[in-house]
């Protein structure tokens, strides 16, 4: 039985800045940001948004009536989330009207989140084949003002529906994983943006990546010559050149240009939104099968998630045939034309524009936000979400 992604859609807020005017503003040459670490836009969320509602504006648009019935797992992957108990996907859950006979749980591993969501959903499918799983990765990523990171935050959320028999994407058993006690990037408890040693965490990237790759050759027997394209987590998108460069010479000329330039299609969409933590590799597999018209029906894909902290998985897929009429090209491409731009200052002002952390009473202003579903406000300790299509 084939086990995979049957549909993938992505939400990024209306909202975005320039990486070339915010190198301006901080007195940086602007290669540094569009070719150093290869951003070009930034998306920003305004208040209104949250990873809850980022992720339920991303499966809204890709869910029908028979796969709100047929789900009856929601894993949703953050480390943006906002309760310590209650899990983000059961306000998803109610959002968009599931199936009540269901499991609803978040999961945690800084960016690995929605893999590990998609290794337990082919579980639960292996055992339940009419089941869907709504899988989610959704966050924001803030490391504040003026700090080392700020050039790699973004905002944004990716929807996957697992199923059996799926239509774009057939995932393979095997996999290399790995695990380490690294700290190389971490937010604890206390605090609102995220704590980063970048050398570190680069380090560490390449050699997850390295060591899991080894291992994956060795199960499986493939090498470079063997898949179309690699797939990989893009804090910012020059890190995935930085790991492809260190296997690549184990192909052939051929094998090289076809994965850098697959590569340079998975970052088109990464470059206008920025790093989504959980979210990034599978908005670079969506770029990627969106934007490179030459991939052929029964290529193999490979996938390279790595969460800080640490843990790092290479797996794959393999595109199932007429998988480009349940794309969604127009409607993504659509949503990022749309956006408002923002000067540096404005973007600093809606930064700095956070909610009350005491749990203070706040109603929010939401018609400015075209989000269909949105942050309301806070009231009695209790987030409210707004559905306009439901008011």
């Amino acid at each position: 039985m084939k086990i995979g992604i049957d549909k993938i859609g992505f939400y990024a807020p209306h909202l975005f800045l320039d990486m070339n005017k915010l190198a301006v503003a901080r007195d940086v040459d602007p290669a540094k940001y569009t070719i150093g670490i290869g951003q070009e836009k930034m998306a920003i969320a305004p208040i209104t948004q949250d990873a809850v509602s980022l992720a339920a504006n991303a499966a809204l648009n890709i869910l029908d009536d028979k796969d709100k019935e047929d789900i009856d797992f929601v894993i949703f992957g953050t480390e943006s989330g906002i309760d310590h108990s209650k899990s983000a996907g059961v306000y998803i859950h109610d959002l968009l009207g599931l199936n009540p006979k269901a499991r609803t749980i978040e999961v945690k591993q800084a960016c690995y989140g929605a893999t590990a969501g998609i290794q337990m959903a082919k579980g639960h499918i292996a055992l339940h084949p009419k089941s869907k799983v709504l899988v989610l990765g959704a966050d924001i990523a803030r490391y504040g003002l003026n700090s080392g990171g700020e050039a790699t935050q973004g905002a944004g959320a990716v929807a996957m529906v697992i199923s059996a028999d799926p239509r774009i994407l057939a995932l393979e058993d095997k996999s290399a994983y790995l695990t380490a006690d690294i700290m190389d990037f971490w937010r604890p408890v206390y605090s609102d943006t995220a704590m980063v040693d970048g050398k570190l965490s680069n380090e560490k990237y390449i050699s997850f990546f390295e060591s899991v790759w080894e291992d994956y050759k060795v199960q499986s027997g493939f090498g470079l010559e063997d898949f179309t394209a690699i797939c990989f987590h893009l804090p910012y998108t020059k890190m995935g050149q930085k790991a492809l460069r260190a296997i690549y010479e184990q192909g052939t000329e051929e094998d090289k240009e076809r994965l850098v330039a697959n590569l340079e299609a998975s970052k088109t969409y990464n470059k206008q939104v920025g790093n989504i933590y959980t979210g990034s590799l599978y908005l670079s597999l969506l770029s990627l099968l969106e934007q490179q018209e030459e991939l052929q029906d029964g290529a193999r894909i490979g996938l390279f998630s790595y969460g800080s902290g640490a843990v790092g998985e290479f797996f794959t897929g393999v595109l199932q045939p007429g998988y480009r009429k349940y794309l969604n090209t127009y409607d993504h491409e659509e949503l990022l034309a749309s956006r408002t731009e923002l000067s540096v200052d404005a973007y600093e002002t809606v930064f700095e524009d956070t909610l009350p952390a005491d749990g203070s009473t706040v109603e929010l202003e939401i018609e400015s936000d075209p989000a269909k579903i949105a942050l309301s406000g806070i009231s009695g300790h209790m987030r409210h979400y707004v559905h306009k299509d439901k008011k």
